[in-house]
C-alpha cells in the first residue's frame, strides 16, 4: 500500500472515521512488533499471541472513536493488548510493592538503533537466548522490562498501562534489569528482541482487515 510514514495518529484516525477504512492498515504494521512482544512476554506462545494481537487490532477498531488524543495510539493499542492478556489469565492481579528507596534507573538498558529493524527477521539464537532469561524473571518485574525496553514506553505510560504507580515502575525494572544483566549481552538492541517476523504481519494485517470491513 501507499506508504503514510509521514501520516499523525490524529490524521489516520480522522480519515479512518471519515471512511477511509483502508488507512487502518498503517496502525497495524506499525504497531504489530509492539504486541507481539507484550504477548511473547506473557509467554504465550506464537499462535496464542497473534490470535490476541488480532483481537486488539479488532477492539481497537470498533472503539476508534473514542481515542481521545491524550495519549499516542501506541500506547492505547498496547494497553488493550494488556486487557486481552489479563483476562486470558483470568485477571491477573498486581501487587503494589512497598518502596522504601528508589533508585532512579529507568533509563533504557538497550541503546535503541535508527536502523529499519522492523524490516529484519530475528536472529534465532538471540531470541531463544533471551526469552529463556526473561522466562525466569518473575512475571511483574518482566512485564515492565518489556513494555520498558521492547516497546519503549516510558515510566509514566507504563504506570497508567498497569495501574501501579511511576515509583514501582521504577523498582520493578531495576529488579528485571538486574536479574537479566548477567544473561543478556549490552550489545543487542532492544528491537532484535522477540522481533516480529514480518512473514506473520501479512497474515494479521489480512484477518485484521477482512474482519473489520465486515463489520
Amino acid at each position: 500500500m501507499t506508504s503514510f510514514t509521514q501520516y499523525t495518529d490524529a490524521k489516520i484516525i480522522e480519515n479512518i472515521l471519515s471512511g477511509e477504512i483502508a488507512q487502518y492498515e498503517i496502525f497495524i504494521r506499525r504497531n504489530n512488533p509492539f504486541l507481539y512482544k507484550v504477548g511473547r512476554s506473557y509467554n504465550y506462545n506464537h499462535e496464542d499471541t497473534q490470535d490476541l494481537m488480532q483481537e486488539s487490532f479488532i477492539d481497537a477498531y470498533k472503539n476508534l472513536s473514542k481515542f481521545e488524543n491524550r495519549s499516542s495510539f501506541k500506547s492505547w493499542i498496547i494497553k488493550i493488548m494488556l486487557n486481552h492478556c489479563f483476562r486470558k489469565k483470568q485477571k491477573f492481579s498486581f501487587k503494589n510493592e512497598i518502596v522504601a528507596e528508589i533508585m532512579d534507573s529507568s533509563e533504557p538498558m538497550f541503546k535503541r538503533s535508527e536502523n529499519d529493524t522492523y524490516k529484519m527477521v530475528a536472529n534465532r539464537e538471540l531470541h531463544c537466548i533471551i526469552e529463556k532469561a526473561l522466562g525466569s524473571v518473575p512475571f511483574d518485574y518482566r512485564m515492565v522490562f518489556s513494555l520498558r525496553e521492547m516497546n519503549g514506553l516510558n515510566v509514566s505510560e507504563i504506570a497508567k498501562a498497569l495501574e501501579i504507580s511511576e515509583a514501582n515502575v521504577k523498582v520493578r525494572l531495576n529488579r528485571a534489569k538486574t536479574m537479566l544483566r548477567k544473561e543478556i549481552e549490552k550489545s543487542y538492541s532492544a528491537e532484535e528482541i522477540f522481533e516480529f517476523n514480518l512473514i506473520y504481519c501479512d497474515a494479521i494485517v489480512d484477518h485484521v482487515m477482512q474482519t473489520i470491513t465486515e463489520l
